[in-house]
């Protein structure tokens, strides 16, 4: 019989809540102008989808240095998003700040959650000091 394969992402809390950002961003980048289908509403996408992306490829890693780099570049694809989404509403008014306030918190809240696992994972491995 086959062995069904392991997923062990699904078990992180992080990478569900980086799931319902990506749901949440799709959401907001439909609320831009068409003029910005192929520009900013492409690249929030693109970075929410590379958050969960990069936490499941990271979990899925033989070791901990390796989750604990993949887990940084999803840090840095919030960033982005973050970067993004204040463009939209507070710099060119493409969005209210109500409308992106749901996933800016999202952002937040992931960020603080990648960043307590980083450490986690750090103060386990001592070689990944």
């Amino acid at each position: 019989m086959k062995r069904p394969f392991h997923r062990p992402h699904k078990e992180l809390k992080v990478w569900g809540m980086a799931m319902e950002l990506c749901k949440e961003i799709y959401e907001v980048a439909a609320m831009l102008p068409e003029t910005e289908k192929y520009g900013l509403a492409s690249q929030l996408r693109r970075a929410a989808v590379s958050v969960p992306s990069n936490i499941a490829e990271g979990a899925a890693r033989n070791s901990t240095a390796e989750f604990i780099q993949f887990l940084g570049v999803a840090r840095g694809s919030l960033a982005e998003l973050d970067t993004q989404l204040q463009l939209c509403s507070r710099y060119l008014g493409l969005l209210s700040p109500e409308h992106v306030e749901t996933a800016l918190e999202l952002v937040e809240r992931i960020s603080k959650m990648i960043n307590a696992l980083r450490r986690t994972l750090k103060d386990k491995s001592p070689r990944c000091q």
